[in-house]
């Protein structure tokens, strides 16, 4: 029972431990959260105060829309608006519809939208004598005595008693028109070392601090109080409606006495002195708010959180009684019952042994001397089994063990396949009669003799390797011919050779077993079918089966250090030309002149391929280095220096070789190919008719177009697009009247994809097919939404080639514009130059097709491609589109100022609209109006911005009707 209390007297320190560190914890999370909601209302106040200054700074403003005269027969003036009202008392200087009133409303208008869910109120209390507040109903009810400069809140940031213009938290203080106490947080507003008075934003002190309820949840004892810097309690709960406007809140402490004693310490010292000691009956922690000069006094009773923990003990001590008489109990129980129980088990047991019978009862493992007795005797009885069942299992298996060797040995000799043992040096110690057979030689004389020498003297190297394979893995198995005797013809004869080792029984290799079964009949079919699966029947080169076989056996002999090898991947330049304009024969032709011509060049160690259509490949071995490889390359393209008659026309031809090396470039065979046919496209790329070799960029390159293709794939699928739209301006009125739809990818981690990294991806994989359709239904979306706001505003959409050439773009676009409801008349779809010149026909067709739906066309970046006007006048586009290259430079360029005023002249006659694009300079923009080209865009005006950005814009916007 000692040890019962000592235990619980220890519990009840443990706890009031744990729970004064609880306190410390939640104290200190509360002053966190506290501090940081003050600092993040005072970056919201200073950018307030921020968007004030700007307003005031600014010429005068515009008055705003709504303004209600308040009667007042007090001789002060009271205005209000929709965001703000003006206490202005009477004999102020101001007037009412002064330049600083309209502004500082301007800037109300802006700002409160974004502070009336933060702040009580926001204020400001001019130096020439009014005060504009929101919400606008204060301006109502203020008494005509409440000055806006004779106040503590005025005085607390006024130059006098604030030189160095700091931001400033006021004391507390009562608001007689709401009825609220309150604390503001008060910013003196200069302009250019003028004083103009003191903007403030007001927090209701009971919303300020009701986060101080939720200390109750970590733990319900706790209890807490906020004090200010002289002890007070701050009771956010009071109202006192008798109260003058501004009064400074005054209370006392904490109704505790010992609390009390705590708050006067706090008030003298602060946190210098130990504030636990004045307080015993209380578990407590109190923490700075530096901020406002505040303490938060977190506390428990501790005979309340003990209280539980002494009912515990008692029953502990009832617990400790019960467990003794318990224990009485079962250990009378075991003297009496267990222990005679386990000796009758154990003689029942010995008796049954005796017998000759294994003991069936089952004997405890306990500690004690009878269970080590139990085990003891258990240990015997299997010893005993083991030896019995040792020396029945012992001859059962030697009788097995005689008849499969009588087994073996018949199966050996009357083998159909050829067998061989030998010592562990691979010497001949037994040869069954059908491998006698086969060698056609006496057994005797072969009899000592190594094993290796049965073999063909021309597979030295293959001995080699069976050797060395057999001392690291001991183990060999391939096809190998044997060595014809004299007197025997010389076809050869193959067989299949499986070496495997014979261990001791101790594990130690003693001999070897060799297996031969005769394949010559395999290996003649399997040449025969080889002709005609790996050699290609136009060329009579190697075809690709053929060539990827021998391949890997070069990557295998390069890997073994024997040599390196170069592989060489070309086809022939525009050879699709030449079979869609002389014919597929005139192909077939020029391939067997091609194959012909590199066959005589190559070496004889040298393997050339025919791969398929007008694709090679040739595989060098034993090269030095890249040097001999470019020599062997430049070698091969003399080839195809001549021409080659064809028919009645000489056809002139070259070819574009990709090389890379192994093992340099890599032991893949897959590594490889990829390797030679990346270099094979870079040396198309760089004109054709050479040769390039591999380089770890050119992987790179591709590596990284694989990646942004697959990244494509999943923004498609997650609708990573979105769309920026950058204003088209018209000049002569000075309206919006357009937008330019500009697609954007967003990454999930928010950074922003150039589209110059992904369009021409998209382009070559056909994946602007979806992202355009994409594009179309976004951009009618928005244009749907724009005229249900009335505006008369146009967009235009930019059409990839691929988009372009694809048959169904007008039944997509005529979807879009059903399903959307939008004003086709408004749709604009620019087209490049380069996209026109191709298939002319085809390209006015489908333009014609896109004008049927009522849609507007345009020439983008015009004047930078090869389009002629002959041309020009049959498309059925409606506008013109000036490159921003021809715009940059105006006015320092005076050739780009005349080709542009040229392109306005010319595309004015042909009845054409002309939008110039780039536009970055106010002269620039001068000069387009001064020619009449009255449509621009560019950043001179707005960048591209996201739909929800366009509100900020300024311009006056075309409207409808």
């Amino acid at each position: 029972m000692t040890i019962t209390l000592a235990f619980t007297t220890y519990q009840q320190n443990i706890i009031l431990q744990q729970q004064q560190q609880g306190i410390n914890r939640t104290a200190e999370n509360y002053q966190q959260q506290f501090e940081r909601q003050l600092q993040e209302l005072q970056l919201k106040a200073s950018r307030a105060q921020q968007v004030l200054l700007r307003h005031l700074m600014r010429s005068e403003l515009p008055v705003p829309s709504v303004t209600e005269r308040l009667n007042a027969n007090d001789g002060s003036q009271r205005l209000r608006d929709e965001w703000s009202g003006v206490y202005l008392p009477a004999g102020s200087a101001t007037a009412a519809n002064s330049p600083e009133l309209n502004n500082t409303a301007r800037a109300w208008q802006q700002m409160m939208p974004l502070l009336q869910q933060e702040f009580a109120s926001v204020f400001f209390m001019s130096a020439s004598g009014y005060l504009r507040i929101a919400p606008a109903d204060w301006v109502m009810h203020v008494e005509s005595t409440v000055s806006a400069t004779e106040n503590p809140l005025f005085q607390l940031v006024a130059p006098v008693a604030n030189p160095e213009r700091a931001l400033r938290w006021s004391p507390i203080y009562y608001d007689a028109v709401w009825q609220k106490w309150f604390v503001s947080l008060l910013l003196p507003v200069y302009q250019q070392d003028r004083f103009l008075g003191v903007m403030g934003f007001s927090v209701n002190l009971q919303e300020l601090t009701q986060n101080r309820a939720n200390l109750g949840f970590w733990s319900p004892l706790n209890r807490s109080q906020l004090l200010d810097a002289n002890g007070q309690s701050l009771l956010v709960a009071r109202q006192e409606q008798s109260l003058p406007m501004f009064s400074i809140y005054r209370a006392g402490g904490p109704a505790e006495p010992q609390l009390e004693q705590v708050a006067r310490s706090l008030a003298k010292t602060g946190l210098s002195q130990p504030l636990a000691p004045l307080a015993p009956d209380y578990l407590l922690t109190v923490s700075a708010l530096p901020t406002l000069n505040w303490y938060l006094l977190l506390y428990q009773d501790r005979r309340q959180l003990l209280a539980e923990q002494q009912q515990l003990q008692r029953q502990a001590l009832l617990l400790c009684v019960a467990i003794a008489l318990l224990l009485t109990l079962l250990l009378y129980w075991f003297i009496h019952q267990l222990l005679l129980k386990r000796l009758k088990r154990l003689a029942f047991a010995v008796d049954r042994l005796g017998q000759g019978l294994l003991p069936g009862l089952f004997l405890d493992n306990k500690t004690d001397e009878l269970g080590m007795l139990n085990r003891a005797f258990v240990s015997m009885s299997r010893e005993i089994s083991d030896l019995v069942e040792g020396l029945n299992s012992r001859i059962a298996e030697k009788e097995q063990a005689e008849l499969q060797a009588r087994k073996l040995s018949k199966a050996v000799s009357f083998s159909s396949s050829g067998i061989a043992i030998t010592n562990r040096h691979l010497e001949i110690e037994y040869l069954n009669p059908f491998l006698l057979e086969m060698l056609a030689q006496d057994g005797s004389q072969l009899n000592g003799s190594s094993l290796l020498k049965l073999f063909a003297t021309d597979l030295q190297q293959l001995q080699s390797d069976i050797s060395h394979t057999l001392e690291h893995r001991q183990h060999w198995h391939g096809d190998v011919i044997l060595q014809p005797s004299q007197g025997q013809d010389e076809v050869p004869r193959w067989v299949t050779l499986a070496i495997a080792p014979i261990r001791d029984d101790k594990g130690m290799l003693s001999h070897y077993v060799a297996t031969m079964q005769d394949i010559s009949f395999i290996k003649q079919s399997q040449k025969q079918m080889e002709q005609l699966a790996y050699y290609d029947a136009l060329t009579g080169l190697a075809n690709r089966s053929y060539f990827r076989d021998q391949l890997r056996k070069a990557i295998s002999m390069s890997q073994r250090g024997y040599y390196s090898f170069a592989l060489l991947y070309f086809d022939l330049d525009e050879f699709k030309l030449i079979n869609d304009t002389l014919g597929h024969d005139a192909g077939d032709e020029l391939l067997i002149e091609v194959a012909r011509r590199l066959t005589g060049r190559l070496r004889d160690d040298d393997l050339i391929a025919r791969l398929g259509g007008d694709e090679f490949a040739v595989i060098l071995s034993d090269i030095k280095d890249k040097g001999h490889v470019g020599q062997i390359a430049a070698e091969l393209q003399q080839a195809f220096a001549s021409p080659v008659r064809l028919g009645r026309q000489e056809v002139a031809i070259s070819s574009s070789i990709g090389i890379t090396i192994a093992p340099d470039d890599g032991i893949d065979e897959e590594l490889l190919l990829k390797h030679a046919d990346l270099a094979m496209y870079e040396a198309k790329a760089r004109g054709k008719n050479t040769y390039r070799f591999f380089s770890q960029a050119l992987n790179d390159a591709a590596n990284q177009r694989l990646l942004i293709e697959n990244q494509l794939r999943e923004a498609i699928r997650e609708q990573q697009f979105i769309l920026y739209y950058q204003p088209k301006i018209d000049l002569a009125e000075e309206t919006l009247v357009g937008y330019e739809a500009l697609i954007r990818w967003l990454r999930p981690d928010n950074t922003l994809v150039p589209p110059a990294r992904f369009i021409q991806v998209a382009e070559s994989t056909g994946l602007i097919v979806q992202i355009g359709e994409w594009i179309i239904l976004e951009a009618c979306r928005f244009l749907a939404r724009q005229h249900s706001r009335g505006y008369a505003v146009s967009v235009s959409i930019n059409l990839s080639a691929r988009q372009f050439n694809d048959e169904q773009l007008a039944v997509i676009i005529e979807q879009v514009i059903r399903r959307t409801g939008v004003d086709p008349a408004y749709l604009v779809f620019e087209i490049t130059e380069s996209m026109l010149m191709g298939d002319t026909d085809a390209a006015i067709k489908q333009l014609n097709q896109l004008k049927r739906l009522g849609v507007s066309l345009s020439i983008d970046d015009f004047g930078t491609g090869y389009s002629s006007l002959n041309y020009l006048k049959r498309f059925p586009v409606d506008e013109l589109k000036i490159d921003r290259s021809f715009v940059k430079d105006i006015p320092e360029d005076q050739n780009d100022m005349d080709i542009v005023a040229a392109i306005i002249a010319m595309a004015q006659k042909m009845q054409l609209r002309v939008v110039a694009e780039g536009v970055e300079s106010e002269a620039q923009a001068e000069f387009l109006k001064q020619n009449a080209c009255y449509l621009v865009q560019g950043y001179y005006f707005s960048m591209p911005l996201a739909e929800q950005e366009l509100s900020q814009l300024t311009f006056n916007i075309k409207t409808q009707g």
